[in-house]
């Protein structure tokens, strides 16, 4: 598990696939000295909801997990959120990606 504070820069509209499965995806912008990294995370299933009072320049806390996985010998990777709270205060100094403590398990993730 890993955890990482920035700025939304943009939340896309929720999608919805001919098996069910649903995800909505968002970026948030990390300062990283001189270059700012976007960084695209996803909710799916019910963790969607928790992007309804998510906007563009909110400054949120995102634990997320990564995944990765092979098809037709291509490989992917997604940083699949499963907690977005807003960070109360403002204009607080985005951190780096750091792990979280393993002490709050992710709850209904469908993999």
């Amino acid at each position: 598990m890993f955890e990482l504070e920035g700025k939304v820069k943009e939340v896309f509209d929720e999608q919805t696939f001919g098996s069910g499965f649903r995800k909505r995806e968002f970026v948030v912008t990390v300062e990283d000295g001189k270059y700012p990294q976007d960084i695209k995370f996803e909710c799916v299933q019910d963790k969607i909801q928790q992007l309804d009072n998510v906007s563009a320049d909110d400054t949120v806390k995102v634990k997320f997990d990564i995944r990765g996985r092979e098809w037709k010998g291509n490989y992917f990777v997604n940083l699949s959120a499963w907690q977005v709270n807003s960070v109360s205060g403002g204009d607080s100094a985005p951190d780096s990606i750091e792990p979280a403590s393993q002490d709050e398990p992710p709850d209904d993730i469908p993999f």
